[in-house]
Protein backbone atom coordinates (compact mmCIF):
# COMPACT_ATOMS: atom_id res chain seq x y z
CA UNK A 1 0.00 0.00 0.00
CA UNK A 2 1.45 3.95 -0.80
CA UNK A 3 1.14 5.85 2.19
CA UNK A 4 0.01 9.33 1.22
CA UNK A 5 -0.79 10.95 4.43
CA UNK A 6 2.73 11.84 6.24
CA UNK A 7 1.53 15.23 7.40
CA UNK A 8 -1.11 13.24 9.99
CA UNK A 9 1.94 10.70 10.81
CA UNK A 10 5.10 10.17 9.80
CA UNK A 11 5.93 6.65 9.39
CA UNK A 12 8.25 5.40 11.86
CA UNK A 13 12.24 6.03 11.57
CA UNK A 14 14.53 2.67 11.62
CA UNK A 15 16.57 4.65 13.80
CA UNK A 16 13.69 6.01 16.31
CA UNK A 17 12.63 2.57 16.42
CA UNK A 18 16.40 1.54 17.35
CA UNK A 19 16.59 4.02 19.28
CA UNK A 20 13.32 3.34 21.47
CA UNK A 21 14.01 -0.37 22.01
CA UNK A 22 17.56 0.51 23.20
CA UNK A 23 15.98 2.69 25.69
CA UNK A 24 13.03 0.38 26.93
CA UNK A 25 16.36 -2.11 27.60
CA UNK A 26 18.93 0.15 28.96
CA UNK A 27 17.17 3.56 30.66
CA UNK A 28 14.34 1.56 32.38
CA UNK A 29 14.76 3.53 35.54
CA UNK A 30 13.44 6.64 37.00
CA UNK A 31 14.80 9.51 35.25
CA UNK A 32 14.59 11.52 38.90
CA UNK A 33 16.14 9.00 41.42
CA UNK A 34 19.36 9.24 42.72
CA UNK A 35 21.29 6.26 41.28
CA UNK A 36 23.75 5.64 38.94
CA UNK A 37 20.64 4.00 36.51
CA UNK A 38 18.54 7.08 37.54
CA UNK A 39 21.30 9.01 36.09
CA UNK A 40 21.95 7.29 32.91
CA UNK A 41 18.25 7.62 32.44
CA UNK A 42 18.62 11.56 33.15
CA UNK A 43 20.99 11.99 31.12
CA UNK A 44 19.62 10.70 28.57
CA UNK A 45 16.59 12.78 28.80
CA UNK A 46 18.88 16.19 28.91
CA UNK A 47 20.56 15.01 25.72
CA UNK A 48 17.65 14.98 24.09
CA UNK A 49 16.43 18.06 25.56
CA UNK A 50 19.51 19.86 24.30
CA UNK A 51 19.69 18.39 20.82
CA UNK A 52 15.64 19.76 20.24
CA UNK A 53 17.00 23.35 21.67
CA UNK A 54 20.04 23.34 19.30
CA UNK A 55 17.10 22.86 16.21
CA UNK A 56 15.31 26.08 17.19
CA UNK A 57 17.79 28.39 18.97
CA UNK A 58 16.42 28.04 22.17
CA UNK A 59 18.11 27.44 25.69
CA UNK A 60 17.85 23.60 27.10
CA UNK A 61 15.99 24.97 29.97
CA UNK A 62 13.17 26.08 27.76
CA UNK A 63 12.07 22.59 26.58
CA UNK A 64 9.55 20.87 28.37
CA UNK A 65 8.61 17.27 27.15
CA UNK A 66 4.81 16.50 27.01
CA UNK A 67 2.84 13.85 25.25
CA UNK A 68 2.52 16.04 22.12
CA UNK A 69 1.81 19.30 20.55
CA UNK A 70 -2.04 19.28 21.81
CA UNK A 71 -0.82 18.72 25.56
CA UNK A 72 1.37 21.61 24.41
CA UNK A 73 -1.07 23.98 23.14
CA UNK A 74 -3.35 23.37 26.26
CA UNK A 75 -0.13 24.01 28.28
CA UNK A 76 0.31 27.46 26.85
CA UNK A 77 -3.05 28.29 26.19
CA UNK A 78 -4.85 27.50 29.55
CA UNK A 79 -2.04 28.30 31.53
CA UNK A 80 -1.08 31.38 30.08
CA UNK A 81 -5.81 32.64 30.37
CA UNK A 82 -5.30 30.90 33.92
CA UNK A 83 -2.74 33.68 35.03
CA UNK A 84 -4.94 36.76 34.24
CA UNK A 85 -7.74 35.21 35.60
CA UNK A 86 -6.39 34.96 38.76
CA UNK A 87 -5.65 38.83 38.67
CA UNK A 88 -9.76 39.41 38.06
CA UNK A 89 -9.11 40.58 34.73
CA UNK A 90 -10.68 39.37 31.21
CA UNK A 91 -8.22 37.90 29.17
CA UNK A 92 -8.40 38.45 25.44
CA UNK A 93 -6.60 35.60 22.71
CA UNK A 94 -6.31 36.26 19.27
CA UNK A 95 -6.30 33.30 16.95
CA UNK A 96 -7.56 32.48 13.07
CA UNK A 97 -10.46 30.02 11.87
CA UNK A 98 -8.43 27.55 10.41
CA UNK A 99 -6.03 26.46 13.47
CA UNK A 100 -5.74 23.00 14.50
CA UNK A 101 -9.02 21.60 15.74
CA UNK A 102 -6.84 21.35 18.80
CA UNK A 103 -6.44 24.95 19.17
CA UNK A 104 -10.29 25.71 18.34
CA UNK A 105 -11.24 23.55 20.93
CA UNK A 106 -9.41 24.92 23.54
CA UNK A 107 -10.68 28.55 22.68
CA UNK A 108 -14.32 27.25 22.81
CA UNK A 109 -13.36 26.02 26.25
CA UNK A 110 -11.88 29.66 27.27
CA UNK A 111 -14.85 31.35 26.00
CA UNK A 112 -17.16 29.69 28.48
CA UNK A 113 -14.79 30.23 31.63
CA UNK A 114 -15.11 34.15 30.59
CA UNK A 115 -12.41 34.44 28.15
CA UNK A 116 -12.59 36.32 25.19
CA UNK A 117 -11.40 34.90 21.30
CA UNK A 118 -11.15 36.60 18.37
CA UNK A 119 -11.12 34.33 15.65
CA UNK A 120 -9.16 35.90 12.19
CA UNK A 121 -10.04 34.84 9.16
CA UNK A 122 -7.78 33.63 6.17
CA UNK A 123 -6.66 35.22 3.12
CA UNK A 124 -8.56 33.54 -0.05
CA UNK A 125 -5.28 31.36 -0.33
CA UNK A 126 -5.20 30.41 3.34
CA UNK A 127 -2.76 32.81 5.18
CA UNK A 128 -3.45 34.65 8.16
CA UNK A 129 -1.93 38.41 7.43
CA UNK A 130 -0.48 40.38 9.59
CA UNK A 131 -2.27 43.28 9.31
CA UNK A 132 -5.44 41.52 10.48
CA UNK A 133 -3.81 40.62 13.88
CA UNK A 134 -2.38 44.12 14.43
CA UNK A 135 -6.10 45.44 13.92
CA UNK A 136 -7.64 42.77 16.66
CA UNK A 137 -5.60 43.62 19.42
CA UNK A 138 -7.49 44.79 22.34
CA UNK A 139 -6.04 46.08 25.82
CA UNK A 140 -6.58 43.13 27.28
CA UNK A 141 -5.18 41.09 24.47
CA UNK A 142 -3.12 38.49 26.77
CA UNK A 143 -2.24 36.08 23.62
CA UNK A 144 -1.61 35.58 20.11
CA UNK A 145 -1.83 31.97 18.69
CA UNK A 146 -1.39 31.48 15.59
CA UNK A 147 0.14 28.31 13.44
CA UNK A 148 3.61 28.35 11.45
CA UNK A 149 1.88 25.98 8.86
CA UNK A 150 -1.60 24.87 8.51
CA UNK A 151 -1.99 21.21 8.62
CA UNK A 152 -4.38 21.12 5.55
CA UNK A 153 -3.44 23.34 3.38
CA UNK A 154 0.47 23.57 4.11
CA UNK A 155 0.25 26.90 3.80
CA UNK A 156 3.36 28.99 5.68
CA UNK A 157 1.90 32.13 7.67
CA UNK A 158 4.74 35.03 8.45
CA UNK A 159 5.00 33.80 12.42
CA UNK A 160 8.10 36.67 11.95
CA UNK A 161 6.30 39.57 11.27
CA UNK A 162 3.25 38.57 13.88
CA UNK A 163 5.46 38.14 16.57
CA UNK A 164 7.34 41.10 16.19
CA UNK A 165 3.93 42.49 16.82
CA UNK A 166 3.06 40.98 19.39
CA UNK A 167 6.42 41.48 20.92
CA UNK A 168 6.36 45.54 19.99
CA UNK A 169 2.31 45.40 21.87
CA UNK A 170 4.12 43.25 24.70
CA UNK A 171 1.94 40.56 23.94
CA UNK A 172 2.51 36.57 24.43
CA UNK A 173 2.96 34.78 21.38
CA UNK A 174 2.47 30.95 20.80
CA UNK A 175 2.67 29.23 17.54
CA UNK A 176 1.79 25.36 16.84
CA UNK A 177 4.70 24.35 14.85
CA UNK A 178 3.72 20.73 14.71
CA UNK A 179 3.89 21.10 10.53
CA UNK A 180 6.59 22.79 10.33
CA UNK A 181 9.41 21.74 12.79
CA UNK A 182 12.66 20.33 10.49
CA UNK A 183 10.19 21.02 7.19
CA UNK A 184 11.21 24.95 7.55
CA UNK A 185 14.00 26.71 9.48
CA UNK A 186 13.19 28.12 13.15
CA UNK A 187 14.63 30.53 15.02
CA UNK A 188 12.24 31.29 18.06
CA UNK A 189 14.52 34.98 18.23
CA UNK A 190 13.95 35.40 14.87
CA UNK A 191 10.54 34.35 14.75
CA UNK A 192 10.04 36.23 17.99
CA UNK A 193 7.78 33.25 19.66
CA UNK A 194 7.53 32.91 23.05
CA UNK A 195 5.83 29.65 23.34
CA UNK A 196 6.14 26.97 20.50
CA UNK A 197 4.91 22.96 19.96
CA UNK A 198 5.85 20.14 18.45
CA UNK A 199 5.11 16.57 18.12
CA UNK A 200 7.97 13.54 18.13
CA UNK A 201 5.60 11.73 15.65
CA UNK A 202 5.35 14.47 12.62
CA UNK A 203 9.04 13.84 11.43
CA UNK A 204 9.43 10.08 12.62
CA UNK A 205 9.29 9.56 15.85
CA UNK A 206 7.04 7.88 18.44
CA UNK A 207 3.53 9.14 19.50
CA UNK A 208 2.81 9.98 22.72
CA UNK A 209 5.47 12.38 22.66
CA UNK A 210 6.19 16.15 22.30
CA UNK A 211 7.35 19.12 23.52
CA UNK A 212 6.83 23.36 24.25
CA UNK A 213 9.60 25.76 24.00
CA UNK A 214 8.74 28.26 26.66
CA UNK A 215 10.61 31.42 26.65
CA UNK A 216 12.45 32.10 30.06
CA UNK A 217 10.82 29.19 31.37
CA UNK A 218 12.70 29.34 34.48
CA UNK A 219 10.83 32.66 35.62
CA UNK A 220 7.32 32.05 33.71
CA UNK A 221 4.64 32.60 35.50
CA UNK A 222 2.28 29.75 33.91
CA UNK A 223 0.43 27.49 36.09
CA UNK A 224 0.89 23.43 34.99
CA UNK A 225 -2.15 21.72 33.65
CA UNK A 226 -0.73 18.20 35.24
CA UNK A 227 0.64 18.41 38.67
CA UNK A 228 3.21 15.91 39.89
CA UNK A 229 6.41 15.76 42.25
CA UNK A 230 8.01 19.33 40.43
CA UNK A 231 9.26 17.67 37.06
CA UNK A 232 10.31 19.69 34.45
CA UNK A 233 10.31 22.99 36.00
CA UNK A 234 7.04 22.01 38.14
CA UNK A 235 5.12 22.95 34.63
CA UNK A 236 4.75 19.02 33.33
CA UNK A 237 4.63 16.49 36.51
CA UNK A 238 5.01 12.87 35.77
CA UNK A 239 7.81 10.19 35.31
CA UNK A 240 8.99 11.24 32.34
CA UNK A 241 9.23 8.58 29.22
CA UNK A 242 12.94 8.21 28.76
CA UNK A 243 11.98 5.92 26.00
CA UNK A 244 9.60 7.82 24.24
CA UNK A 245 12.49 10.87 24.72
CA UNK A 246 14.72 8.91 23.62
CA UNK A 247 13.03 7.79 19.83
CA UNK A 248 12.31 11.58 19.63
CA UNK A 249 15.84 12.04 19.97
CA UNK A 250 16.82 10.00 16.95
CA UNK A 251 14.20 11.14 15.17
CA UNK A 252 15.34 15.16 15.48
CA UNK A 253 18.75 13.81 14.84
CA UNK A 254 17.72 11.89 11.14
CA UNK A 255 14.58 13.18 10.01
CA UNK A 256 16.59 16.23 7.51
CA UNK A 257 18.54 13.13 6.36
CA UNK A 258 15.08 11.45 4.65
CA UNK A 259 13.57 14.86 4.51
CA UNK A 260 14.66 16.86 1.32
CA UNK A 261 12.71 19.82 0.35
CA UNK A 262 13.70 19.81 -3.20
CA UNK A 263 13.27 16.34 -4.36
CA UNK A 264 9.40 16.56 -2.50
CA UNK A 265 8.89 19.27 -4.61
CA UNK A 266 9.82 17.51 -7.31
CA UNK A 267 7.40 14.58 -6.42
CA UNK A 268 5.02 17.26 -6.41
CA UNK A 269 4.99 18.96 -9.70
CA UNK A 270 5.36 15.78 -11.55
CA UNK A 271 2.36 14.48 -9.89
CA UNK A 272 0.64 18.04 -10.77
CA UNK A 273 1.40 18.27 -14.31
CA UNK A 274 0.56 14.29 -14.96
CA UNK A 275 -2.92 15.27 -13.77
CA UNK A 276 -3.14 17.46 -16.31
CA UNK A 277 -1.81 15.40 -18.80
CA UNK A 278 -4.39 12.61 -17.99
CA UNK A 279 -6.97 15.32 -17.96
CA UNK A 280 -7.79 16.12 -14.69
CA UNK A 281 -9.66 18.80 -13.61
CA UNK A 282 -8.35 20.32 -10.48
CA UNK A 283 -7.40 23.07 -8.43
CA UNK A 284 -4.91 23.42 -5.15
CA UNK A 285 -6.04 24.91 -2.48
CA UNK A 286 -4.15 27.31 -0.53
CA UNK A 287 -0.74 30.12 -2.14
CA UNK A 288 2.05 31.03 -1.17
CA UNK A 289 4.93 29.32 0.40
CA UNK A 290 3.31 25.33 0.65
CA UNK A 291 5.11 22.71 2.17
CA UNK A 292 6.88 21.08 -0.46
CA UNK A 293 5.91 17.28 0.26
CA UNK A 294 2.39 18.20 0.10
CA UNK A 295 -0.91 19.84 -1.93
CA UNK A 296 -4.94 20.10 -0.96
CA UNK A 297 -6.58 19.72 -4.22
CA UNK A 298 -10.01 19.64 -5.34
CA UNK A 299 -10.55 17.45 -8.07
CA UNK A 300 -13.74 18.84 -10.39
CA UNK A 301 -14.40 16.06 -12.42
CA UNK A 302 -13.44 12.88 -10.19
CA UNK A 303 -15.25 10.74 -7.61
CA UNK A 304 -13.25 11.36 -4.93
CA UNK A 305 -15.53 9.24 -2.67
CA UNK A 306 -15.75 6.44 -5.18
CA UNK A 307 -11.77 6.64 -5.36
CA UNK A 308 -10.92 6.21 -1.83
CA UNK A 309 -14.03 3.17 -1.28
CA UNK A 310 -12.35 1.68 -4.45
CA UNK A 311 -8.50 1.81 -4.07
CA UNK A 312 -8.51 1.51 -0.13
CA UNK A 313 -6.16 -1.63 -0.38
CA UNK A 314 -3.39 0.30 -2.77
CA UNK A 315 -3.54 3.75 -1.35
CA UNK A 316 -4.07 5.73 1.64
CA UNK A 317 -5.46 9.08 1.38
CA UNK A 318 -6.94 11.76 3.97
CA UNK A 319 -9.62 14.09 2.85
CA UNK A 320 -8.18 16.51 5.81
CA UNK A 321 -6.64 16.47 8.88
CA UNK A 322 -6.78 13.31 10.83
CA UNK A 323 -7.97 14.59 13.61
CA UNK A 324 -11.23 15.32 11.95
CA UNK A 325 -11.46 12.12 9.85
CA UNK A 326 -14.33 11.21 11.63
CA UNK A 327 -16.09 14.03 11.09
CA UNK A 328 -19.22 14.38 8.83
CA UNK A 329 -19.03 18.00 8.10
CA UNK A 330 -16.54 19.35 5.20
CA UNK A 331 -13.06 20.55 6.69
CA UNK A 332 -13.17 23.89 8.59
CA UNK A 333 -10.19 24.82 6.72
CA UNK A 334 -11.68 24.64 3.45
CA UNK A 335 -15.13 25.90 4.93
CA UNK A 336 -13.06 29.45 6.06
CA UNK A 337 -11.94 29.64 2.16
CA UNK A 338 -15.61 29.87 1.12
CA UNK A 339 -15.13 26.58 -0.64
CA UNK A 340 -18.61 24.54 -1.56
CA UNK A 341 -19.58 21.40 0.57
CA UNK A 342 -19.90 19.28 -2.94
CA UNK A 343 -15.87 20.64 -3.73
CA UNK A 344 -14.81 19.97 -0.46
CA UNK A 345 -15.97 16.20 -0.43
CA UNK A 346 -14.10 15.77 -3.82
CA UNK A 347 -10.93 17.15 -1.81
CA UNK A 348 -7.98 15.62 -0.86
CA UNK A 349 -5.03 16.28 1.25
CA UNK A 350 -1.81 14.53 0.15
CA UNK A 351 1.37 14.09 1.38
CA UNK A 352 4.04 12.14 0.27
CA UNK A 353 6.40 9.65 1.66
CA UNK A 354 10.55 10.51 0.77
CA UNK A 355 11.07 7.06 -0.57
CA UNK A 356 8.12 7.37 -3.14
CA UNK A 357 8.97 6.53 -7.26
CA UNK A 358 8.12 8.17 -10.17
CA UNK A 359 6.38 5.22 -11.31
CA UNK A 360 4.01 5.28 -8.26
CA UNK A 361 3.41 8.90 -9.03
CA UNK A 362 2.44 8.18 -12.44
CA UNK A 363 0.48 4.89 -11.46
CA UNK A 364 -1.50 7.16 -8.81
CA UNK A 365 -1.98 10.22 -11.31
CA UNK A 366 -3.83 7.56 -13.72
CA UNK A 367 -5.97 5.88 -11.27
CA UNK A 368 -7.03 9.59 -10.06
CA UNK A 369 -8.13 9.89 -13.77
CA UNK A 370 -10.24 6.63 -13.81
CA UNK A 371 -12.24 7.90 -11.81
CA UNK A 372 -13.76 11.07 -14.00
CA UNK A 373 -17.18 11.82 -13.60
Amino acid sequence: MLYLDVLASYPLLNESQDALLVACREHFANPSANHILGEAARAKVEAVRITIAETIGALPSEIIFTSGATESNNLVLKSTVNTTLASGLIPHIITSTIEHNCILEICAYLECIGCEVTYLPPSQGGLITVDSVLKAIKPNTVLVSVMHVNNELGTVNNIEKIGEICFDNGIKFHTDAAQSYLKLPIDVDDLNVDFLSISAHKIGGIKGIGAVYIRDSRNTQLQPLIHGAGQELGLRGGTLATPLIASFGAAVQHFPTYYKAETMNEHKQLFLEELIRNRVNYQVNGSGDILPLMANISFLNIDIPALIRDTSNKYSLSQGSACSSGSIESSHVLQALSIDRETASNTLRISFPSDIKKSQLLELASDIASFKR
